[in-house]
């Protein structure tokens, strides 16, 4: 997957780097009274992350202190929290997000859905590395002891990433009928059934098993996922339908969600600007666009402020008007 997508990012590396350089420029931006806000975020949204963490190392080494930290004693609220994100590794930052979702009251399923739901394989594995170095706890373990139910038990099986390659031509129209029997053929819906197909296919054999169950039962995949299911599991099980049919146009609706109707959920929008930038965030540009009629980079400027407004408008990177 890497090699196609390599390039779908908003964020591309800087071309003359120079990352004593760099710190240095933001060394000067914390020093003295007040923060020069701007100069940080028009920085620090023209490097890539691998340059990010050359610029901390770098940082450290002229001056002796934690660039982080810096930043985090220097800036506050939401613009923090998206600052600090983009300094964080990619796979650190998912691992993160997961431990913050699970640990504390109350589980953040939204997290949890999101991550696990759209992630390759080799991330998934790379997460639960980074998980368990970070903070010496098994990741499958964690999601089961907070999850229950069919919902628990597709977490897991997407936390084995296991998921087949390609298409298996002689078993589309089986996939299909079996989904279509648990659903929609008896009284009760055979969760199971729906649990152990979608968290197992390949999304290119997943496109084509939707496409023989749309003729066979008169209406989408989602629609009867919808009337069948309800809660996380109906939440986890439409983000599965939706990444196997395209993830840029998931993340095109979830940031749409995060940001429609009164109040922004802003968490979504910080992780999923920080978590795509170097990734698809073109591809979620293009996606969003088609599925709603503003673009983008629109919607972000009319429903935040400031500099956080300016930073995410940069992570996105051109308006799609």
């Amino acid at each position: 997957m890497s090699k196609d997508l390599a390039n779908r990012g908003s964020v591309k590396p800087s071309g003359n780097f120079n990352s004593s350089a760099d710190a240095e420029v933001l060394h000067k931006a914390m020093k003295g009274l007040g923060t020069d806000e701007d100069a940080i975020l028009q920085l620090l949204t023209a490097r890539s992350n691998v340059q990010r963490q050359e610029i901390k190392a770098a940082y450290k080494t002229l001056f002796g202190k934690d660039l982080v930290d810096n930043l985090k004693s220097e800036l506050g609220g939401k613009f923090e929290t998206l600052i600090v994100g983009l300094m964080t590794p990619p796979i650190m930052y998912d691992a993160k997000s997961l431990h913050d979702a699970i640990k504390g009251a109350g589980t953040d399923e939204k997290v949890l859905v999101e991550i696990l739901a759209s992630r390759t394989p080799e991330v998934v594995n790379a997460i639960k590395a980074a998980y368990k170095k970070e903070y010496d706890h098994d990741l499958e373990e964690d999601v089961s002891g907070d999850t229950s139910g069919h919902f628990k038990r597709l977490l897991v099986i997407l936390l084995q990433a296991n998921r087949q390659t390609g298409i298996h031509q002689e078993s589309i129209e089986a996939d299909a009928q079996v989904l279509f029997k648990a659903g929609e053929e008896k009284f009760g819906t055979d969760e199971q059934t729906f649990v152990t197909i979608l968290g197992n296919r390949s999304a290119e054999h997943l496109r084509k098993v939707f496409d023989v169950y749309m003729k066979m039962a008169g209406y989408e995949m989602e629609e009867s996922i919808k009337r069948e299911t309800s809660g996380s599991l109906e939440d986890l099980l439409l983000a599965v339908v939706k990444c196997a049919r395209s993830v840029p146009a998931y993340f095109a609706e979830t940031l749409y969600y995060a940001m429609k109707g009164a109040g922004t959920d802003d968490n979504t929008l910080i992780r999923v600007m920080v978590s795509r930038s170097e990734v698809d965030m073109l591809d979620i540009r293009a996606a969003f666009r088609r599925l709603f009629s503003c673009s983008l980079h629109s919607m972000i400027k009319g429903d935040t402020g400031g500099d956080y407004r300016k930073a995410l408008l940069l992570l996105c990177g051109g308006d799609d008007a």
